[in-house]
Order: C-alpha cells, then sequence, then structure tokens
C-alpha cells in the first residue's frame, strides 16, 4: 500500500512579506537581544559593540522617521527601543544574559515596547485622519468661499436680467467639469419660468461659449427653480459611439447621446412614441442609426424599419448579416427584424402589426390578469416591437392616395397598440405646423429631439417643446447637435454619438445573440407576411452587390443612349468580323422581313431635308448600309470635318465633299456626325437651321449648345 504526502491546507497562514505589528515588533526586537547577548557572552564579545550597534539603529531610525515625517512620539518610540535594547544587550553580556534577573527585565522591556507602540500607531492613526480632514476643510473653505461669490454673482444678474430677486441656497459642480447647477428659492408667487423666458439674456450676460446655455427647470416644489449652466461647450466636436455593447432593456432607458453636462440621455419607450425632427445635413440620419443600435443592444426589443428612400435607414443593419450570395446569415442575425423599402412592404409591415396587436389584447389577458396590470409585461419572451418610420411624420401630412393608406394604417398603430408593445419611432424634416399638426403625434410622441445643425428655416421649437422657453436653433450651430425633451426631463441640448457604418457591423455582429425571437401567438397572428419577409424574392434588392450596379454604368458609358427606336449601332462595329456575303445579304433580307412583318417600313429620310432635323425614331437599318459602303468614307468625313476648322461644318457640306467619290447620302453623315458628338470626337454648336460641327480639336473652350 503507497501513500501520497498531500499539502497541509489546515492551521494558520503567515505572510513572511508583511511588516511588524506592536506584538511581532517587541517579540522580534527581544529575542534577538537575547540571541546576540547570548553568543556575544559565549565568544567573549566586547559589550560595547552592542552598545555601538544600538546607537547607530537609533540614528538611521530617527532620520528615516523624520523623511517619512511622522510624529515625535514615533521617533521617540524608534530610538528609545534600539538604546534600550543595546543597553540590555551590553548588561546581559556582561552579568550574563540566562540570569532571572535578565530575562525577567527583558520580558519587562518587551511589554514595555510593544505597549508604546501600539499607543503611537494609534497616535499616528488619527493624526493622518486629522491631517486629511484639515486638508479638505481647507477645500470646502475654498470653494466655500468660490461658490459664495458665484452665488452673490448669479444673484445680481438673475435681478439686472429678469427682475427676480432669488435667494441661492446651493450649488454643486457637475463632475465632468463642464458647468454647475444652481438651486434657488423664488420670491413670493414668482415662477421659475420668468427666470427660463430670460434664459438666452442670462447666457450673453454671463458671456458664455457658443453652445452653452443657462436652462431653468423646476425645482424640489414650484418656488425652487434649478439653473443649469453650462461652462465648457460639448456639442462642436464629434462624440464617437460608446465601445460598449452589453445588454439593454426598454424597461431600463436606452441611451440617445449625451447633454451638454457629459451625462447620457436615456429615453424610455414603453409606453411612448418619438419623434425625431432634423433638416437634411443636420445629422439626423446618424441618428437613426444611434436609436437602431439600442435597440439592437435591448434584449426585449424588435424593431420594424419602413424607410420608403431605397431602405437606406436600415441596410447597414442588414447587410452584415447576409452570406456572400446576399442571403440571411445562419450565424449573424440582422440587426433590425423586418425592413420596408416601398409602400407595398410597409402596407404588409403595418397590417401584421395591427393584427399582432388585436390578438395579444385576447390571448395575453390571463397573463396580465396574473401580473395585475393592464399592459402586457414586454419581456425578451414577449418582445416590445418598435417602428422605425422614416420621414413618418411627411408620410402622415402627405396628400398621395398610397401614402393616405399608409398614414391611417401608421395612426391606427399609434392609437390602438400602446398597452401590447408595440410603439413608433418618426422622423420629420421640420418643425413646421403640417409635420405637427396632427394631435395624435403631439400626444403619443412625447420623447422628441430636434437636431438642428444650425438650420434656422423651419425650425419653430415652441411647435415641438411647448410651453418650454428659452430655447433657439442658434445653440446648437453643430451637426449632430440639437434639443432633446422627454417625460422624465425638460428639454435641453444634447449631443448625438457618430456611428460608422463599420461600428454598425460590429454592433450587428456583437448583439446578434441578444435579439429575441417574436413569441408565438405573435408570430402566428404576423402569418406569412412575417414569416416570408427574408424570402429571396422580396429581399432580391438587398442584394445588389456594387459590381452589379456598376456593370450597366460602364456599359452605358461605352455605348450613349440613342432616342427612341432600334439602336443597331452594334453593326457599326469594324472590328468584328464581317459575315460573308451570301450569308450577310440572307440575314439581312430575313431581318427586314421579320422587321416589316412587325413594325412596318420606315421610308427613306428626304436628302434636302434641313441641317437641323433629328434621324428618325422608328426603325434605323443604316447599319448594313454603313457596312457595305468603303469604310474609307468614313475617314474622309472626318478628315473634312478637320479641315473645316474652328467653323466647323454640316451634314450637307460633307454629303457633298464625300459625293463623287463615295456616294455617301446626308443622312449617313447625320448618324456620323451624331455619334461622334456624342463621344467626344466632335462637338455640336449652334440649334436649327445654324448647327454646325466643330472638331473637338478646334472646339471653343466655352461650354457647347447640345
Amino acid at each position: 500500500m503507497t501513500t501520497t504526502d498531500t499539502p497541509n491546507t489546515t492551521g494558520p497562514v503567515w505572510d513572511w512579506s508583511a511588516g511588524h505589528g506592536p506584538v511581532t515588533g517587541a517579540l522580534s526586537a527581544t529575542t534577538g537581544a537575547l540571541a546576540l547577548a547570548t553568543t556575544g557572552a559565549a565568544t567573549g564579545m566586547p559589550p560595547s559593540w552592542a552598545l555601538a550597534v544600538g546607537a547607530a539603529g537609533a540614528i538611521g531610525h530617527t532620520i528615516s522617521t523624520l523623511r517619512e515625517r511622522l510624529s515625535a512620539r514615533t521617533v521617540a518610540l524608534r530610538a528609545s527601543s534600539w538604546l534600550l535594547g543595546a543597553g540590555w544587550t551590553t548588561w546581559a553580556i556582561t552579568t550574563g544574559p540566562l540570569t532571572w534577573s535578565a530575562i525577567g527585565s527583558l520580558a519587562v522591556l518587551g511589554v514595555g515596547i510593544g505597549t508604546t507602540a501600539r499607543s503611537t500607531s494609534l497616535y499616528e492613526d488619527a493624526r493622518e485622519l486629522e491631517l486629511i480632514a484639515h486638508a479638505e476643510r481647507q477645500v470646502t473653505a475654498e470653494q466655500s468661499a468660490e461658490r459664495r461669490t458665484l452665488a452673490a454673482e448669479w444673484v445680481e444678474r438673475i435681478q439686472r436680467v429678469c427682475g427676480v430677486t432669488v435667494t441661492v441656497l446651493a450649488i454643486e459642480k457637475w463632475p465632468t467639469g463642464t458647468g454647475f447647477t444652481i438651486d434657488a428659492e423664488l420670491p413670493g408667487a414668482t415662477t421659475y419660468d420668468q427666470i427660463a423666458k430670460g434664459s438666452a439674456k442670462l447666457s450673453a450676460d454671463a458671456r458664455l461659449p457658443h453652445g452653452c446655455t443657462v436652462a431653468a427647470t423646476p425645482g424640489i416644489h414650484q418656488g425652487r427653480v434649478l439653473l443649469d449652466v453650462s461652462t465648457v461647450n460639448v456639442l462642436a466636436d464629434a462624440i464617437p459611439y460608446p465601445a460598449d455593447y452589453s445588454p439593454l432593456s426598454i424597461h431600463t432607458g436606452l441611451p440617445w447621446g449625451v447633454r451638454s453636462d457629459g451625462r447620457e440621455v436615456n429615453v424610455y419607450l414603453r409606453e411612448q412614441c418619438a419623434l425625431v425632427v432634423g433638416p437634411t445635413g443636420s445629422g439626423k440620419t446618424n441618428f437613426v442609426h444611434t436609436v437602431l443600435g439600442g435597440f439592437a443592444r435591448a434584449t426585449d426589443i424588435l424593431t420594424w424599419v419602413i424607410d420608403l428612400n431605397a431602405g437606406s435607414a436600415g441596410l447597414p443593419w442588414v447587410r452584415p448579416a447576409l452570406d456572400g450570395d446576399g442571403n440571411p446569415s445562419s450565424e449573424t442575425r440582422p440587426g433590425i427584424d423586418w425592413l420596408a423599402s416601398t409602400p407595398e412592404e410597409a402596407t404588409l409591415m403595418l397590417d401584421a402589426a395591427l393584427r399582432v396587436g388585436k390578438h395579444r389584447k385576447v390571448v395575453y389577458q390571463d397573463l396580465m390578469a396574473q401580473a395585475d396590470t393592464d399592459l402586457l409585461p414586454v419581456s425578451a419572451q414577449i418582445p416590445q416591437i418598435m417602428l422605425v418610420i422614416d420621414e413618418g411624420a411627411e408620410i402622415l401630412a402627405s396628400n398621395d392616395p398610397k401614402m393616405r393608406k399608409l398614414a391611417a394604417k401608421i395612426l391606427e398603430v399609434i392609437r390602438l397598440m400602446r398597452a401590447m408593445g408595440i410603439r413608433d419611432v418618426l422622423t420629420a424634416l421640420g418643425a413646421t405646423g403640417t409635420v405637427l399638426g396632427n394631435l395624435m403625434i403631439r400626444r403619443e410622441a412625447k420623447a422628441r429631439v430636434v437636431l438642428t445643425g444650425g438650420e434656422v428655416e423651419g425650425m419653430d421649437l415652441s411647435r415641438v417643446f411647448q410651453g418650454s422657453q428659452g430655447l433657439k436653433p442658434e445653440q446648437a450651430p453643430y451637426k449632430g447637435a440639437g434639443f432633446i425633451g422627454t417625460p422624465e426631463a425638460a428639454p435641453g441640448l444634447f449631443k448625438s454619438w457618430r456611428i460608422t457604418p463599420k461600428q454598425i457591423a460590429d454592433v450587428v455582429r456583437a448583439t446578434s445573440a441578444l435579439h429575441p425571437r417574436l413569441d408565438e401567438p405573435s408570430a402566428k397572428a404576423a402569418g406569412p407576411d412575417y414569416a416570408r419577409r427574408w424570402d429571396t424574392t422580396r429581399t432580391a434588392w438587398m442584394r445588389t452587390t456594387t459590381a452589379a450596379s456598376e456593370q450597366p454604368v460602364a456599359q452605358a458609358e461605352q455605348r450613349p443612349a440613342r432616342p427612341g427606336g432600334l439602336n443597331l449601332s452594334a453593326l457599326r462595329n469594324t472590328t468584328q468580323a464581317a459575315p460573308a456575303a451570301g450569308d450577310e445579304d440572307a440575314l439581312a433580307a430575313e431581318f427586314m422581313a421579320q422587321i416589316d412583318a412587325e413594325f412596318g417600313t420606315v421610308a427613306e429620310p428626304d436628302a434636302d431635308e434641313s441641317e437641323e432635323r433629328e434621324p428618325s425614331r422608328g426603325l434605323n437599318l443604316s447599319a448594313f448600309r454603313i457596312e457595305q459602303q468603303d469604310s474609307g468614307a468614313r475617314k474622309d468625313a472626318l478628315a473634312v470635318l478637320l479641315a473645316a476648322g474652328p467653323d466647323g461644318t454640316g451634314a450637307s457640306a460633307i454629303s457633298r465633299a464625300l459625293a463623287d467619290r463615295h456616294g455617301t447620302t446626308r443622312q449617313t453623315v447625320v448618324g456620323w456626325l451624331k455619334e461622334w458628338a456624342d463621344d467626344g470626337t466632335a462637338v455640336r454648336l449652334g440649334t436649327g437651321t445654324k448647327t454646325r460641327y466643330v472638331h473637338h480639336t478646334h472646339a471653343p473652350t466655352g461650354p457647347a449648345e447640345t
């Protein structure tokens, strides 16, 4: 039988790197003195050596203690401990260390050193705490003096600008160092809005930088006011979207940017809709992407996007989840759950949302009864559906029949589906009465954002933030900057984060596992329109690659479009091998017969028509005749055009010059000139009977009339 040694894991654990305390320090000193005295007595060591060593130790510890700026009590303890220990050692070497008197005196010495060390340690701790408290009192006194000066300054300013005498109760500096908040008491029956009306004047009087404001909001009761004074402009520079992709929830709030004091703005959309206003160039599209980023991080939100502008708002959140063939990947889920880019697809989406909401009202009655609430308990198992409708406010205000049908469905979703967890985020280009005239929007969209970007036209902030005073578009003249107001916080300045396409792809991949699935009852109610939302027939437009989209452009550049009719210009390509004469005649005859049967015969143009006449818009079979002519006619015609110089020439003159040698008709020359004008060989000048063509080497520097 064999045994295996196992380490002993019981008993005390000694930390040999730790310093000595009062007990271990006294024990170490006494045992060391006893060992030294015993060794010295046995070896005949001179007693004076021990005394010299003790003196040196006392001097060294005194110097180190003074450097540490410890108290005189600690200096005396350390020096006396060395000297007493050295004195006992010297006496013990002389008289013998193993006597009862020597050992007893050493024990008394050790107890005295330990007791004194303990009291000295407590004294040092108390002394250190007192020094810290003293420093804090000095800082507090300095801050109090600064706050008193600041309070007096603002009391005087508010009295001078607003005609209201307030009493400042407290001033709190923001942790970000970008401003402060004044808590003041109002006199008599004065209300906070009397100060809010003069916020712009207060900002100017305080000489605050651009982008900084004085925002007055209600205090703890109606006789108090809070003044948020920002002193550092945090709106000018772009703020990157946070790299934190941790899970979020509809119940805990979704971050939409930062306020002027550096705090995040959280928006709660369980029961509220949202309205985002921003003209072109204000950063509205980027802000919509930050909103979608917050939705993608939520574990209890499914996002459906309607963007009738080619789906541009939702495509960046879908494409990272498509495989090489453009089909949805099995590994990464799109950042949004459904994307509609046409009125037809949007209608399917809205109809599905209505069916889901109405079915939830019936199927989840027991669940709401158990939770004792009339609101559907939204969770990862029963997610909330957020409809993001880009320029949705314009859809509601449109008179187009298709848009009016969509608007009716949008309003129905807003009106009926709050309790069942279906809410909308609408965007608009301007804060105008046409957009905000709908009572349903004003009543339900209580989370409101206005991105100004320096735009003043159509930015009537009083329409968006009713009752708010002192808000002006000029206060946020930067892209991505504007105002935000929610039921939880008064309207104020804020800055949207900047999110890039690369970061959007990162968010899609990082949050793929967080997206919930539509609950089974809701999925059944949504029907096949929802189940087949990613079918290839409905998402083919998403799978158009860049290369495919560039190919038609390249072909269009190589072959300019011709005006109407059948374009057979390919037959003029002389680089292709020509068919045999017999085959060519047979092919031409067969082709002409088919064309005549389908379209009828096109008569030849009159050779005496005016210069400006355009080629016939019927079928043009001149390609066959061109191939039958001498290929040198084309070169000779170009030579005539070049010889005409800056004055240029026309089709009639060129055809007359070639008539004797080649027998070229005027209509053929018209076709050549038009081709040369299209590919840049020639420039067309003038109109009507004054039309002429000039070789590009003689063309004037100004713009040509085409």
